[in-house]
């Protein structure tokens, strides 16, 4: 809550309280620029859930930048196709459209607002590439059946899992399944380093290599650094996606916690849940579901207003009981860019109902159980119901 307001925000960024004192270590080793101490103490904490299938975690700028680097090492051509959902943050299909790639929008799966993954085959064409699918609300997509369409079209698939730093699959962290993966450490994520971040997964081993080039600018500085050439060059495409040690102490405090903050976030996610229920059997609105064999960490917690008619009315609601909620993502097929640049496959059942239909609810750790209440009871409040479920 913001106190000079009063004011419960959906959003605020996490702060845990443990960041200074390793920003104040970085300011002693004379090293500010990334890709120090810092840096590898995240990446390590990232690549102990890679242990499957040996890959590298680089810690990046930004979840864009990792996905920057994903079309690259996807060798995305000018006219290639990829499937995607529209119902996703502009970067997702920007990273891939940079490279001259065509997004195919794939619809829906109604249930966890992820791309329906009976559609994607489909959608496949000979100019077909890869596979973009996004865990929504860190909430895993079908990535058995995602994985094995892939397999069998030959076909890239990059997880965009920048709401979902360990979420799972059937027991596998998201990220580390497709060939890559992306997460982000922007401030609205369960962990920040700072403002802006991100992580690239490369759970390819026939892709670290090149992926290190990439990440040095195109060189092969990081041999020379480890003395395995005795001079470095230029190789390659390259980009500047260095997380600044400044922000990597910042993050590696927040991993360092991830459980906690993972745990009050959940608790608030399943307080939402139970409690919106009669809610849901009196026909308002929706809730998410988290399939069976997944876990999700509660980067979000949405409604979907049945009538989404009421929406506007419901946020202006929530508003004049100081109370933010908000629909997120626009679908990109509908924007002018996603019209000339792209095409729907198929019919759209599920992405603009829904995205016309949902509501962010507030989830953070700065949300307390008082706050949150208030949240419940206007919700009901809005229907002329009470938390208890009668008129």
């Amino acid at each position: 809550m913001d106190m000079r307001t009063n004011t419960i925000h959906t959003t605020c960024t996490t702060i845990i309280g443990t960041e200074l004192a390793n920003i104040e270590d970085v300011l002693t080793l004379n090293n500010l620029s990334g890709k120090g101490k810092y840096t590898r103490l995240c990446e390590q904490w990232l690549e102990q859930f890679m242990r499957g299938n040996n890959g590298r975690a680089l810690v990046v700028s930004s979840c864009t930048s990792a996905l920057e680097m994903a079309a690259i090492l996807a060798d995305i051509q000018a006219g290639d196709e990829v499937i995607v959902p529209s119902y996703t943050y502009v970067t997702t299909v920007n990273a891939f459209a940079l490279r001259g790639a065509v997004p195919v929008f794939v619809d829906l799966d109604d249930a966890t607002m992820n791309i329906d993954a009976n559609l994607i085959e489909r959608a496949i064409t000979p100019k077909t590439r890869a596979i973009i699918p996004i865990h929504y609300g860190g909430v895993a997509c079908d990535m058995d059946k995602i994985m094995k369409v892939a397999k069998r079209h030959q076909l890239f698939v990059c997880e965009d899992a920048a709401m979902a730093c360990t979420s799972t699959y059937k027991g596998q962290i998201l990220g580390t399944i497709g060939n890559i993966g992306c997460i982000s450490f922007q401030e609205k994520k369960n962990f920040t380093a700072g403002g802006q971040g991100g992580a690239l997964l490369v759970n390819d081993p026939v892709l670290a290599e090149r992926a290190e080039i990439l990440y040095d600018h195109g060189t092969n500085r990081s041999r020379f650094m480890r003395g395995e050439v005795d001079s470095y060059q230029w190789l390659d495409l390259g980009l500047n996606a260095t997380l600044s040690e400044l922000q990597a102490a910042f993050l590696y405090a927040q991993l360092q916690a991830a459980d906690g903050i993972n745990a009050r976030r959940r608790h608030i996610w399943d307080h939402y849940f139970v409690s919106l229920l009669p809610l849901v059997r009196k026909r308002y609105i929706t809730l998410p579901r988290v399939p069976d064999d997944t876990t999700q960490h509660a980067n979000v917690f949405y409604i979907r207003v049945i009538d989404p008619a009421q929406r506007e009315d419901l946020i202006r609601h929530m508003a004049r009981a100081k109370v933010q909620v908000h629909p997120q993502f626009m679908p990109l097929h509908l924007s002018p860019f996603g019209r000339s640049h792209g095409h729907f496959h198929g019919e759209d059942r599920v992405t603009s109902l829904a995205s016309s239909q949902i509501l962010l609810l507030p989830v953070h750790l700065a949300l307390s159980d008082e706050a949150q209440e208030v949240v419940i009871r206007e919700m009901f409040a809005f229907w002329g119901e009470t938390a208890e479920g009668s008129v």
